[in-house]
């Protein structure tokens, strides 16, 4: 089956113990969080072989994160620790019913990823590769550690992955749409939310977006994440609406990192595309039920017990 190579940043991420403006709060909960290592996690814990390389500061919170991921099973082996730029920074803010992130990331370690760090024994062993449309907007060699990548897996005839992701703080007064555009075009899986759909196809309605997105492009298939309204999902000649699998929301950060590791899954055990997105909607909606991104992630059992309709209660 091969494994499933994915890089960017993560960050230490502080998550307040109650709800209400950041200026009222003293207790926090420390996690890591960064999109491409959540879809790592989520993969392993569904006994994916998974790959995550970064670049993290010679810091404790570098460590720590290194230390949260590794222990969930991803293969950190290609991870750089690097003395010269710390770590990145995220903290939440939680309100009834939305979730404000702040950043504390510039000049991090995992900005200063570059071409250089993308070699073609990263690829060794690798059926897919997975990426986001936050890594190249981070800095400019980020985006050229993108670019080769997606040049280096097409020549070794490895498949990319991509979900768009997009973060407009990121962009800091740049339009980055026809860029993340390209790269979803030329990715061979295709995973994002209704409002990225219609940020670069200028549609979410599914039969519409589809055709732009099957249209002249090398994806094989495509997830159009709708939240609480489920998923709607194609390979390129049928598409199909996934429901969304009920659920008792918390904190909705993690769970479009939580449905790609699911629909990923799905993909590389040779699933049809309905399946995967059905995996990807049960991974995606129990993600909403910890404060954490990773923590409602299913393990393999879980997720078999609720395809094969087993009452047991998890929650």
């Amino acid at each position: 089956m091969g494994s499933i190579l994915t890089f960017g940043e993560t960050m230490a991420a502080f998550s307040p113990e109650t709800t209400g403006p950041l200026r009222y709060v003293s207790k926090y909960d420390l996690r890591s969080a960064g999109a491409e290592s959540n879809v790592a996690v989520g993969l392993a814990k569904l006994g994916v072989s998974s790959v995550w390389m970064s670049r993290l500061g010679d810091d404790e919170l570098g460590r720590f994160i290194l230390n949260n991921i590794r222990a969930e099973g991803v293969d950190c082996s290609k991870v750089v620790i690097e003395p010269e730029h710390r770590t990145g920074l995220m903290v939440k803010q939680l309100s009834r019913g939305e979730t404000q992130v702040f950043y504390y990331r510039d000049e991090s370690a995992a900005s200063c990823l570059a071409e250089g760090d993308i070699t073609e024994e990263l690829f060794s062993g690798v059926t897919i590769v997975h990426m986001t449309g936050i890594t190249p907007v981070l800095s400019a060699s980020c985006r050229e550690a993108v670019n080769k990548a997606y040049k280096l897996a097409k020549s070794l005839g490895i498949r990319i992955s991509f979900d768009p992701n997009i973060r407009r703080k990121l962009w800091k007064g740049t339009d980055y749409t026809g860029y993340i555009r390209s790269l979803a075009m030329d990715s061979d899986i295709l995973m994002m939310g209704e409002d990225e759909c219609e940020a670069l196809f200028g549609t979410s309605e599914p039969g519409k977006a589809f055709e732009a997105v099957f249209d002249n492009s090398r994806v094989e298939y495509c997830a159009i994440k709708c939240g609480e309204r489920g998923a709607f999902v194609s390979d390129g000649k049928h598409f199909f609406a996934v429901d969304p699998y009920p659920c008792d929301p918390v904190d909705p950060v993690g769970a479009g990192d939580g449905f790609d590791a699911g629909f990923l899954t799905g993909i590389i055990s040779g699933k049809s595309v309905y399946e995967s997105g059905r995996i990807g909607a049960i991974c995606g909606a129990l993600a909403t039920e910890t404060n954490g991104d990773i923590e409602g992630y299913p393990d393999k059992e879980m997720l078999e017990k609720i395809l094969n309709n087993d009452k047991t209660v998890f929650r």
